[in-house]
């Protein structure tokens, strides 16, 4: 059996752990040549660093509860604290918790009884709820918890998008499906590395979009975190827009609200748009004005959520 069938087969199993069939994986990205599919993997299996953002996936739902007392002894205990006053004292990032974990840890906590759950720290919160709550109770403690089902959807979402990866990859790359794990032998099917790691961009990170820049198969790759505005100038340079144009441009996104879904674009910046489409046309930007127009669009659109 092939790599890729046998990490299909075990995708399809009832009940089986994501650790092991993303070892095998990581063997076959390593005969695929793409750094950035050996690079999701890694941060699947160790975890993801402060540092690196975490794919949309991994965020998760944090419910909390809270032990407050009050005079003559009264008291409150474990009683639920609803999300829109965690979200308007402390802000969504205690709600919408960033699970870095390794898949290890999910592995474990899903294979538990139906009464597992992930705590969350939420020592802090103690003082930031402070009177905001029960305003005649002094707050004594705050737990969160990450349910056991959320821990099953995450699970569940990367063994999709492994399973998904493998299909489209076979699609695009048909001799993928011969690689099996023996020894490199001379004349074994090339891969297009680049054609991968463009397929592991779209499934696994979610926020990229591909442009063709032209008539070939040359494309621009656009991953814009929501309402990220740096990562919105970055890849308009990237794409051949001048830096001074790029940064007025993600301001006056920043600044306004998109017409629809539809229409990322508002009346500011299509008006921006129709002045600067020219520096597209005379060579200053390095792309071309049709081209240029669908980077900046679609760049809004990722900036806005859309």
């Amino acid at each position: 059996m092939s790599l890729l069938r046998d990490i299909q087969a075990s995708l399809l199993a009832d009940d089986s752990n994501i650790g092991p069939i993303l070892l095998r994986l990581r063997f076959l990205a390593s005969r695929l040549g793409s750094d950035v599919l050996v690079e999701w993997i890694k941060h699947e299996m160790e975890g993801y660093p402060p540092e690196v953002e975490v794919p949309n996936y991994r965020v998760i739902d944090v419910r909390f509860t809270g032990d407050f007392g009050g005079a003559a002894g009264d008291s409150i205990r474990n009683a639920p604290i609803p999300p829109f006053l965690i979200e308007k004292h402390a802000g969504k990032a205690w709600t919408h918790h960033e699970m870095r974990q390794s898949v290890a840890t999910v592995d474990e906590m899903v294979g538990k009884d139906a009464g597992g759950s992930l705590g969350i720290g939420a020592e802090d919160l103690i003082l930031v709820l402070q009177g905001k709550i029960y305003p005649n109770y002094t707050c004594m403690n705050i737990t969160g918890n990450v349910s056991r089902a959320s821990l099953i959807e995450v699970q569940y979402l990367v063994k999709t998008k492994i399973l998904e990866f493998t299909i489209e990859l076979e699609k695009l790359i048909p001799v993928a499906s011969e690689i099996v794990i023996a020894p490199l032998l001379k004349g074994e099917p090339v891969v297009d590395a680049e054609k991968v790691t463009q397929l592991t961009q779209q499934i696994f990170n979610g926020n990229v979009t591909n442009i063709s820049s032209s008539g070939s198969e040359a494309q621009i790759i656009l991953q814009i975190g929501q309402g990220n505005r740096e990562d919105l100038e970055k890849c308009l340079v990237d794409a051949g827009i001048e830096q001074e144009d790029a940064v007025e441009f993600a301001k006056i996104v920043a600044e306004e609200e998109p017409e629809s879904a539809d229409e990322p674009l508002g009346k500011n910046a299509k008006k921006w748009l129709l002045s600067s489409l020219k520096k597209g046309a005379d060579g200053t930007w390095k792309i071309g004005v049709s081209v240029a127009s669908s980077v900046l669009s679609e760049a809004a659109k990722k900036y806005y959520g859309l």
